[in-house]
């Protein structure tokens, strides 16, 4: 017997509005909105549940991704013509983009360039810039040892001009002239670091005149600013 939404116990908690539609299970952090700008971008309808992040540890969430990580997502139309969950953030991007056709060239090269830069999100930018977080703003602060706040600002600072020497030749997006997931994995980061770790100063943000550019032409994007607040904070 084919496989239906009723066989992932999370929608029994989250229930879908609209079975129909891609569900996704989220919260408007840096990595939650990865995949609500995606779906925007690639005008994919999808069901929105907000997983506050205190409920990503529940029986109910953790029976669609056992890492209890923000976003996760089940699509009704999944290979095979069967639902299919997917969680990762990386991992739904590339699966998105595969199967709409947008966000990842086509090309070889620059689909390998693209995830690449992927990589450098998920590898680099994502945990530099998170432990910053806790060691700068949020319980780590109270640490006296300034050593982890050092090296993750020192590390942040490092990041930031590698990206700024890719857009230093004028290019609009990570990949010239053509939005793609990298861009979508990256900007959400910076903003965060701006706007949510007041991180400005600390991470030499004035310095990099060309991600801050490409960071304001980020969000002025239509659909990615639609994404930047999916799922609604309740």
């Amino acid at each position: 017997m084919a496989r239906t939404l009723d066989d992932f116990p999370i929608t029994r908690h989250w229930k879908p509005r609209n079975p129909e539609l891609l569900q996704l299970y989220s919260y408007p952090t840096p990595n939650g909105v990865k995949v609500s700008i995606a779906l925007e971008e690639l005008g994919v309808p999808y069901d929105a549940h907000t997983v506050p992040l205190g409920e990503t540890t529940t029986p109910a969430f953790l029976s669609l991704n056992p890492n209890n990580k923000i976003p996760a997502i089940i699509d009704p139309d999944g290979p095979d013509g069967e639902p299919f969950g997917l969680w990762e953030s990386g991992a739904i991007l590339i699966y998105l983009a595969e199967k709409h056709g947008g966000l990842l060239p086509s090309d070889a090269a620059r689909r390998a360039e693209t995830l690449q830069w992927l990589m450098f999100q998920m590898g680099g930018v994502g945990p530099m810039f998170g432990q910053y977080g806790f060691f700068g703003v949020f319980a780590g602060k109270e640490i006296e040892d300034p050593r982890p706040r050092e090296r993750y600002v020192n590390e942040a600072r490092r990041l930031l001009g590698v990206l700024e020497g890719r857009l230093a030749d004028g290019r609009d997006w990570i990949m010239g002239d053509e939005y793609t997931i990298a861009d979508i994995a990256i900007f959400p980061w910076v903003r965060g670091a701006k706007i949510f770790y007041k991180a400005e100063e600390p991470f030499e943000m004035a310095a990099r005149p060309n991600v801050m550019a490409w960071l304001d032409r980020c969000i002025a994007r239509p659909a990615s600013g639609r994404g930047l607040v999916q799922p609604p904070v309740e």
